[in-house]
């Protein structure tokens, strides 16, 4: 299996800011309540079918909750061709460094 490399959440946001795309792969409960506002959404379950809108041009930062599922993902894109990187601690570990989350609406959000 292909490894992702880990990168930290203001590492991550560099890298967003340099034109990478932030993956968020948490189902959609958690998605509604609080995500990066520079986030795409995809969640792991649907990983397989939806490949295709995953630009394979960029560099992509996957995020779950606290990097387990991400990681995943991270290694399965590698494998399959992309440029992908986990960022480590997830979304836990956004909020922790003090980064926006929002919320569907785009109300402050939660990480749940």
């Amino acid at each position: 299996m292909q490894h992702a490399e880990e990168i930290t959440a203001v590492r991550s946001l560099e890298l967003i800011t340099d034109g990478a795309i932030l993956l968020d792969v948490r189902e959609d409960h958690e998605w509604v309540a609080g995500h990066a506002p520079q986030a795409q959404h995809l969640p792991m379950s649907e990983l397989a079918e939806r490949t295709a809108e995953i630009p394979s041009d960029r560099t992509i930062i996957c995020v779950c909750h606290v990097g387990g599922r991400s990681a995943r993902v991270a290694a399965a894109l590698n494998g399959a061709g992309w440029q992908a990187l986990n960022l480590t601690g997830g979304m836990e570990a956004w909020t922790a460094a003090g980064l926006d989350v929002i919320d569907d609406s785009g109300a402050p959000g939660e990480i749940v």
